[in-house]
C-alpha cells in the first residue's frame, strides 16, 4: 500500500526580510542623505523652508485659537505624517540615483508608481495623528480632571512638581512611545515603496512593519537618530527643520534602497 508523503508547511518568510545590515549602516544612510542634499541644495532647502513656514503657521494657529495645550502632541503628530510630507525629497533622491535631472517642480508634483494609494495612506496617517492628539488630551483629563491647561510658562512646574504631573509623564511617555513606534514601523519604508512600486497602501505598510521587525537593531538606531535630529529642529525654534527635514528625507530614501524587499 502506497504511503502518502509528508508535506511540510511553508516556512515563514521572515528570512526574506532579514538584511543583516550592520548597525553603522544607519549613519551611512545619513551620510548618503547629506550627499543628496548637496546636489542642487536650493531645492532641498526650499523644501525644508516650506515645512518650516507651515510648522510656524500651525504653532501660531494653536496659540491664536487657545489650543496651546495640544502643542506637544502636535509635535509628536508631525513625526507621524512626516514620512508622507517628505515624498518630494524621496523623489529627488530617486532621480539622483537614476541619473535623471532634478527640478523643484518634480519634487512638488510627484507621480508615485502606486498612484492614489499615497493619498489613502496619507488619510490613514492623518487619522492616526488625530487619534494620538485626542489620546493625549484624554490622558491630561484623567490625571488633572477639569483643571485648565496651565500654559507653557507653568507646564514644567506642573509636570515635575506634582504627583499627577509625574504620573502623566510616565503614562504619557509609554502611550506616546507606542504610537510613535507603530507609526514609525508602518510608514518608514511604506511611503518610499509607494513612490517606487505599484503596490497598495496596506501591503506597503505591512511590508514596512515586517522590515522594521526583522531588522530591529539597526532600525532602533535609525529611529533614535530621527528623534534626536527632530528634537534639534524643534529646539532651534523650528529653524533647524530647514536642514534637518531634507536631510532625514533623503537619508530615508537610502535606507529604503538598502532594505527594500
Amino acid at each position: 500500500m502506497a504511503t502518502i508523503p509528508k508535506v511540510l508547511p511553508p516556512l515563514p518568510r521572515q528570512r526574506d526580510l532579514e538584511r543583516n545590515v550592520p548597525n553603522a549602516a544607519a549613519f551611512g544612510w545619513l551620510s548618503a542623505g547629506w550627499r543628496d542634499l548637496k546636489v542642487k541644495p536650493g531645492t532641498s532647502l526650499l523644501y525644508g523652508f516650506s515645512v518650516y513656514v507651515v510648522s510656524v503657521a500651525v504653532v501660531g494657529g494653536l496659540f491664536a485659537f487657545a489650543l496651546d495645550y495640544i502643542l506637544f502632541p502636535a509635535f509628536a503628530g508631525f513625526m507621524v505624517v512626516g514620512p508622507l510630507i517628505a515624498v518630494g525629497l524621496y523623489e529627488k533622491s530617486r532621480r539622483i540615483s537614476q541619473g535623471i535631472p532634478v527640478t523643484l517642480t518634480n519634487m512638488i508634483f510627484v507621480r508615485p508608481s502606486s498612484g492614489g494609494q499615497v493619498l489613502f495612506m496619507g488619510a490613514l496617517l492623518g487619522l492616526l495623528m488625530l487619534f494620538w492628539i485626542r489620546a493625549a488630551v484624554i490622558l491630561y483629563a484623567l490625571f488633572f480632571g477639569l483643571q485648565p491647561f496651565p500654559g507653557l510658562d507653568d507646564i514644567l512646574p506642573t509636570l515635575f512638581g506634582t504627583p499627577s504631573g509625574w504620573a502623566l509623564l510616565v503614562v504619557g511617555s509609554l502611550v506616546g512611545g507606542l504610537f510613535a513606534s507603530f507609526s514609525f514601523a508602518i510608514s518608514v519604508f511604506a511611503v518610499p515603496m509607494l513612490l517606487d512600486r505599484q503596490v497598495d497602501a496596506l501591503t506597503a505598510m505591512g511590508t514596512s512593519m515586517a522590515l522594521v521587525w526583522q531588522n530591529l537593531q539597526v532600525m532602533l538606531i535609525w529611529g533614535a537618530i530621527v528623534v534626536a535630529l527632530f528634537v534639534v529642529g524643534v529646539a532651534t525654534g523650528l529653524l533647524g527643520l530647514i536642514i534637518v527635514f531634507p536631510l532625514l528625507g533623503h537619508a530615508t530614501w537610502h535606507a529604503y534602497q538598502e532594505m527594500r524587499p
